[in-house]
């Protein structure tokens, strides 16, 4: 699960910067903002990339 939001809201609930798993946006964000959270643990070790979005939401 990835989500742009508040840095100190979002580690609560389990999420950690989204570049700890070489996720990266496609759109320039501050690296604490963008996060993910593994559904499953260990689900995300072998997943790198930049996360594509709906063009509504890059407008």
């Amino acid at each position: 699960m990835i989500v742009l939001g508040h840095e100190e809201y979002y580690p609560r609930f389990g999420f950690v910067p989204a570049s700890k798993y070489k996720i990266s946006a496609p759109f320039e964000v501050p690296n604490e903002a963008f996060m993910a959270l593994e559904l499953k643990s260990g689900a995300l070790h072998h997943v790198t990339g930049t996360v594509e979005y709906p063009k509504e939401f890059l407008t």
